[in-house]
């Protein structure tokens, strides 16, 4: 296949990269005549160090870079069967542009835009046919982020959607087909995680640098969300907010937060400025883990079943010395407490998500006892594990990251914006979390997930947290979350 990149800046020269290693013949243009040219050096360079790293022969990087093809002009006549634009993210930019690339290249040729939020029906609408365009959207670096969003517009034509789909995963990457919605699939998916992350701290439920830990180790994502937001620059994690919450029409579920507006404009944007949600600044330390003094022998009664702790003195009954430990599904402590009668000064809760894990999750109200708190933690840390103390909410920290991340995931399902198995593979393979969103759901289970939903919703009375139609349906008739089920079309 012929291939014309239009845009030769970070996503452009990666795309290029990544289709001229795979065998296609790729055009390079770019308003900037000399971009085009910095862009064949870095690709070179690229491939210099593939070979020297033993992963590539220098027969192959020649033949490769023998494919690259600059041009003088993005918009020069030929024959060329595949357009993709990588310019800036300005819609009247990238219509005129395939305007123009309309009157020069045969109809035949199949344009694709690389856009990341902009809507592709709107960019189509502008060109005489409008079948021929769709979304192709790559993630940073191209080469290594091996996932394509394949997005039609209301328009394009089906075969243009086939056709696209298998050069994706002919030229060595995986393609999901995504509805033409804000944020397409990754971008929407994701904002479970941080939009949540962050009305934990509004909330001042946990500090970032604790939510990041728990985020880590008892959900085994990669990344906590803060980091996560420092690394992709706050600027740009707020915009895909607000763009996506203003896109579904200000959807409780993917609430922007108050925090991120003044941060950005105070260039806190995070590693590229130096400070984000954490110092990068010469000599900055990651933040330091607190240790807890306290007596690890104390008495334990268990108001709940589901908790092992090896090596601590449990009692059966709440003895007047003993330290009392609530595992909360969805709910509070402070719930506990008032339904049981329970002292409130020894009484925490545990995260039952947090137990089989390196990290517990020890939640305190605000009448505990500071003494008892330290005791309970050094409990929950024999066997060396590590605790995290936040403060008492619904659910604690995971449960409502997690809730969230399945919710917005079943959210997408239910408006057939992707099909289940592709959004699982979008997330695992954009986001890189250990489990695809609703798979992750099935294996915690549909009627406990909904239970936590249910809880999470009356215990807060946000409509944040209202059970997902997706979810309710399947838990009520015993189907995974992970198919579509029998829809009108199967009929």
């Amino acid at each position: 296949m012929r291939i014309r990149i239009v845009g030769t800046g970070v996503m452009g020269r990666g795309i290029a990269q990544w289709a001229a290693t795979a065998g296609h013949t790729v055009e390079l243009g770019d308003a900037r005549r000399e971009s085009v040219g910095e862009a064949v050096g870095f690709i070179r360079s690229m491939l210099d160090r593939a070979v020297a790293k033993g992963r590539s022969t220098e027969a192959e990087a020649a033949g490769i870079a023998a494919r690259l093809v600059p041009l003088d002009s993005p918009v020069a006549p030929g024959e060329v069967d595949l357009v993709i634009e990588a310019v800036r993210e300005d819609l009247d930019t990238k219509a005129a542009l395939f305007s123009e690339l309309s009157r020069v290249l045969p109809e035949r040729a199949l344009f694709a835009t690389n856009t990341s939020s902009l809507p592709i029906t709107q960019i189509a609408a502008t060109l005489p046919d409008p079948g021929r365009l769709c979304g192709l959207h790559f993630f940073n670096p191209v080469p290594l982020m091996k996932i394509v969003e394949v997005i039609p517009g209301a328009a394009t034509r089906p075969d243009a959607v086939d056709t696209l789909s298998a050069f994706v995963r002919e030229t060595g990457h995986r393609a999901v087909v995504v509805a033409d919605t804000p944020g397409f699939l990754i971008n929407h998916a994701g904002r479970g995680l941080v939009t949540e992350a962050l009305a934990l701290l509004e909330e001042d439920v946990a500090e970032p640098a604790v939510i990041d830990r728990i985020a880590r180790d008892v959900l085994g994502l990669r990344m906590g969300p803060f980091e996560l937001m420092d690394l992709t620059g706050l600027d740009v994690t707020a915009a895909v907010i607000e763009s996506i919450w203003h896109g579904f029409r200000y959807s409780d579920r993917l609430r922007a937060s108050f925090l991120t507006p003044n941060r950005v404009a105070a260039g806190l944007h995070g590693r590229k400025t130096g400070r984000g949600w954490f110092d990068y600044g010469p000599g900055a330390e990651a933040p330091a883990e607190p240790v807890l003094e306290g007596d690890a022998g104390r008495p334990v009664w268990i108001a709940g079943t589901g908790v092992e702790l090896p090596g601590a003195t449990l009692v059966e009954r709440p003895e007047d010395a003993a330290v009392i430990l609530v595992p909360t599904w969805g709910t509070t402590v402070a719930s506990a407490v008032a339904d049981r009668g329970l002292p409130a000064e020894r009484t925490f809760g545990v995260d039952p998500l947090s137990l089989p894990t390196s990290r517990q999750v020890l939640a305190i109200t605000p009448a505990a006892d500071p003494a008892a708190a330290r005791d309970a933690a050094a409990i929950l840390a024999l066997g060396g594990k590590r605790v995290s103390v936040v403060r008492d909410t619904a659910g604690s920290v995971a449960q409502r990251l997690l809730a969230s991340i399945v919710s917005v995931a079943a959210s997408i399902a239910e408006r057939g914006i992707a099909s289940p198995a592709d959004i699982d593979l979008g997330v695992t393979a954009g986001l890189g979390y250990p489990a695809g969103p609703l798979a992750w759901g099935e294996k915690v289970g549909a009627d406990r997930m909904l239970a936590l939903q249910r809880a999470l919703h009356a215990s807060t009375g946000d409509p944040r947290y209202r059970p997902t139609r997706w979810l309710t349906e399947r838990a009520q008739l015993g189907l995974p979350l992970t198919t579509t089920g029998t829809t009108p079309a199967d009929l």
